[in-house]
């Protein structure tokens, strides 16, 4: 529906960069999953919900709440980059450096993690969703063509990169002329789109670095044997595992499947309590 409903009905995120943008909205949200999950409107579960890392008590305390009115009997908190690495499958209950990199729709964790918690960590507002809008910027200074999200998504996902390609491929693409105000066609290659990425990816690439400088000496070295991860959905842009790997000089791999790290993390992590904050006291 997004870019799609007519003026009678409004598309809204209730969730924008990690963290609540509407709480009644959010609310609402999570009462219909809860009720999808337990068909009984007296059974109030257990609910564990992933925050970025770094995320204020406000905001923490916001998610609780709404979780609680939405119907859950106990809510627990996981950071996203904890929740990644169980869901990768990764120990991370050994003395020993782990390196994660989710990549998110609205934010970016990076975390480098031992003995079950976070040791250092950084979050940005600069993932996937920056990726459509690079899309969409470049699209309307270059040629003059008003975009909508789901096409700059499908030119991500197609053709976009941050890695020059072995061949240069394009995409037809349609969208509403500024200058004439009528609908047009244009093709947009990979490499037009690798360029409009680069503002994107040397933040991530900023961010990485700075995970890096300030993590333990013996941590480093454990990251330097074993390489680092990187999940979510932005980790499927192309290169981008290549991209990092040359600017950090370590061996960086995608998940098998970073889509979906998170999830399966946050739900390995309710047989686990002990690696998650218990934010009811």
């Amino acid at each position: 529906m997004l870019g799609r409903a007519h003026e009678a009905i409004q598309v809204v995120r209730p969730l924008s960069d990690g963290v609540i943008s509407d709480y009644d909205l959010t609310e609402q949200m999570l009462k219909y999953f809860i009720a999808r999950v337990t068909r009984n409107k007296f059974f109030k579960p257990r609910v564990m919900i992933c925050v970025p890392s770094g995320v204020t008590e406000v905001e923490q305390r916001a998610v609780r709440d709404a979780a609680l009115q939405a119907g859950a009997k106990k809510v627990k908190l996981i950071e996203e980059p904890l929740a990644a690495a169980i869901g990768a499958d990764l120990d991370i209950s050994r003395p020993r450096g782990i390196f994660i990199i989710d990549i998110g729709g609205g934010t970016t964790d990076i975390a480098t993690i031992s003995l079950s918690d976070i040791v250092i960590s950084k979050s940005i507002k600069t993932a996937g969703d920056e990726f459509d809008n690079a899309v969409i910027d470049y699209v309307k200074k270059q040629y003059s063509l008003q975009i909508g999200v789901r096409t700059a998504e499908e030119v991500k996902c197609s053709i976009g990169c941050v890695y020059p390609r072995p061949t240069d491929i394009s995409i037809e693409i349609r969208g509403g002329s500024i200058l004439t105000g009528l609908p047009q066609t244009i093709q947009v290659r990979s490499e037009e789109i690798r360029y409009a990425f680069e503002p994107v990816v040397q933040e991530i690439i900023s961010a990485v670095k700075e995970v890096l400088e300030n993590t333990p000496p013996e941590l480093i070295g454990d990251i330097l044997e074993d390489g680092a991860l990187i999940t979510g959905g932005g980790g499927l842009v192309y290169g981008l595992d290549k991209r990092l790997s040359d600017e950090t000089c370590l061996n960086i791999r995608v998940a098998e499947d970073p889509v979906s790290c998170v999830a399966k993390g946050a739900g390995a992590a309710l047989e686990h309590l002990e690696v998650a904050n218990d934010t009811i006291m």
